[in-house]
């Protein structure tokens, strides 16, 4: 089938699979379509099962058209904004999901502590650790995106990783430790989480996305595995296409959320697909707020 790109996500994990340093996105290699998924409209189609016309959600990469077969494209629904199959309903959102739950095991009352927390994944752990009963800290980079995630995502706290106060700001922040820390980031943030883990706390490791755009990338955290040991924290990395036969569990759920106004989706936008080298490079600064999304056509 012949698919017409109506909208690209933008992903800190495509700077990982050109680095080399994510298995999952293969060996960076050039002269080809960076890749990237979207949601596009069928335009021509031989299988009777995704007739023209049907909006689905393909690997087309950085192009305005794209050919796949069947088997590589999912139909979505028509309702709501099409740019959320690509956040919340999309890697994002189930990445989101199977982390915390799966992997971070949330129970009411915890704490939860989650880095990058204004990010495309970030910002929906949060929310959904909130539905959980938790208490949850975001790390943003500067005032307005941790305003964010106060004023308007429900956060318990949030605390600027740019601020010359930050030590202490992350301190007074966890006064009861952290039961669950989602990493999305690595560096300093896991350092400093990995001192204040509560007796049998969780990390969940998502993503470095501190690590990615450097040549140099720094050493594993001081005290590994002193720290794990003495307080018996688990400490598991995990890959979302591993739950792939749940993801109708996952769009269920976060469907009721959003729909009841539980699970606020945010994302940013770009237009037109030039901009999309222009959408990466800031994302990977921190410029984005939630999901990056380059509009490709209406």
């Amino acid at each position: 089938m012949l698919c017409r790109t109506l909208a690209i996500t933008i992903g800190a994990g495509q700077r990982a699979g050109l680095q080399g340093s994510a298995s999952y996105a293969g060996a960076p290699r050039a002269g080809i379509v960076m890749s990237g998924t979207a949601v596009a409209r069928v335009e021509a189609s031989n299988d009777v099962a995704v007739p023209v016309g049907s909006l689905v959600v393909c690997p087309a990469g950085w192009q305005d058209y794209s050919a796949h077969a069947a088997s590589k494209v999912r139909v979505v629904d028509e309702g709501g904004d099409p740019a959320h199959h690509l956040g919340v309903y999309g890697t994002n959102g189930l990445t989101a999901y199977f982390g915390l739950f799966d992997v971070g095991e949330p129970k009411e009352g915890q704490t939860v502590l989650v880095s990058a927390a204004a990010g495309s994944v970030g910002h929906l752990v949060g929310q959904m650790a909130k539905i959980s009963g938790c208490r949850v800290v975001g790390v943003a980079g500067g005032e307005a995106k941790c305003r964010l995630l106060t004023e308007e995502l429900g956060f318990d706290a949030a605390v600027d990783y740019k601020s010359p106060s930050f030590r202490s700001d992350f301190k007074e922040a966890t006064p009861d430790r952290i039961d669950i820390y989602f990493d999305n980031t690595g560096g300093e943030v896991l350092g400093s989480a990995l001192r204040r883990m509560k007796i049998g706390g969780r990390i969940v490791c998502c993503g470095v996305v501190s690590q990615y755009d450097t040549s140099k990338p720094a050493p594993g955290p001081f005290g590994v595995p002193g720290l794990l040991i003495n307080f018996r924290v688990r400490m598991e990395g995990f890959l979302v296409f591993d739950y792939a036969k749940r993801y109708p569990e996952a769009w269920t759920r976060m469907r009721e959320w959003v729909e009841a106004g539980r699970l606020v989706p945010k994302q940013d936008v770009f237009e037109g697909l030039e901009k999309a080298p222009e959408a990466f490079v800031d994302l990977l600064a921190g410029g984005n707020v939630g999901t990056r999304i380059v509009r490709v056509a209406s």
